[in-house]
């Protein structure tokens, strides 16, 4: 007999209140649960003690699921229209069998409101479709938290059956690194413009690219045909790629949904490449000494503010260092012998 649907809610409100066991979250997250998947993001993004330690404890079950999707880190100018881009792609992705799962990284959302929450409204087709998961980065935080709770969510979404992941960086400045560090095709979308916006453009963004697409292409074709010229004689100016790979530039419109194709072809490309010659596996690895020297230091930094002998001495070291009575360095030094 089937059970009455008041009862039915109160079991369903029973279940979301309980916090289950790290069991529980890695049995549901393995099944592809997605009620579980996100109960278990929440507890990463948690900064309770008990959910970190809790979150620890999942993360260190689901690693050995996790590891064989593809990671591919998406950045672009402001305005490119990397929202359109990537539920574009991302249906074409799914479209061939695969899961997709879009993280972003936005350390600025807390200053300008970035497109944290937005992102999900815009993909809507794509948010609708079962095949796919979208999870903004929460608001607020360091870019080295942010960071690494992405990574973290990354893992689970892995061991959760998503065998392709796209990195969104919204913000600018550094969150690019941080997303190259975390993935393995790092993919830069640029507007029609040529050398106008490629002097706009850091060195080290280009640098890290292992392909670029000029998006709007249709807008203006004449312009688009001009900046992927300019934009290709440029990598040629950069060292070669550890990687072997040469940098290629596309046209595309992610509105028309044109030229697509190629970019998914490329990046497939890129992957069987990159693990026949070893590179893919390296790349890994290499990350994986990164994430462990950048999550010592701030954890280091973050036992180092909460000590209660620092923090006390803190704002009348921070009085003494803007009044020219210190040097910054004194003043570090002091609470440093405070610490230890």
């Amino acid at each position: 007999m089937p059970l009455p649907e008041e009862v039915k809610k109160r079991l369903i409100a029973a279940r979301r209140k309980r916090l289950l066991t790290a069991g529980e979250y890695v049995s549901g997250i393995e099944k592809g649960d997605r009620f579980i998947l996100s109960r278990a993001i929440t507890l990463v993004e948690s900064t309770k003690e008990e959910h970190r330690a809790l979150a620890r404890e999942i993360i260190s079950k689901c690693l050995s699921l996790s590891g064989n999707a593809f990671r591919v880190g998406i950045t672009g100018v402001p305005g490119v229209g990397k929202s359109t881009f990537i539920e574009s792609l991302g249906k074409h992705v799914i479209a061939g069998g695969s899961k997709l799962a879009v993280l972003t990284i936005d350390p600025t959302s807390n200053v300008t409101g970035g497109s944290i929450l937005g992102d999900k409204t815009r993909m809507e087709e794509l948010s609708a479709d079962e095949r796919a998961f979208i999870r903004p980065s929460p608001a607020g935080d360091s870019l080295g938290g942010v960071a690494r709770k992405t990574r973290e969510v990354m893992i689970l979404c892995e061991a959760a059956g998503f065998d392709t992941i796209f990195v969104e960086t919204v913000g600018v400045g550094q969150s690019e690194t941080a997303v190259h560090s975390m993935t393995d095709f790092f993919l830069l979308l640029l507007l029609p413009g040529g050398g106008d916006e490629l002097q706009g453009i850091k060195r080290g963004i280009v640098e890290m690219a292992d392909a670029i697409a000029v998006n709007k292409a249709d807008a203006q074709p004449a312009a688009a045909k001009e900046a992927k010229r300019a934009y290709r004689n440029a990598v040629h100016l950069f060292p070669a790629k550890e990687s072997g790979w040469p940098v290629r530039t596309f046209l595309c419109s992610a509105l028309q949904r044109e030229g697509l194709d190629k970019i998914w072809q490329e990046l497939r490309r890129y992957r069987s490449q990159s693990k026949e010659n070893g590179y893919f596996e390296l790349k890994r690895r290499t990350q994986a000494l990164y994430w462990f020297e950048e999550t010592i230091q701030e954890r280091l930094g973050h036992a180092f503010r909460k000590h209660p002998a620092v923090a006390n001495k803190m704002p009348e070291l921070a009085d003494a260092v803007v009044a020219g009575q210190i040097t910054p360095f004194e003043a570090a030094d002091d609470l440093l012998k405070l610490f230890l």
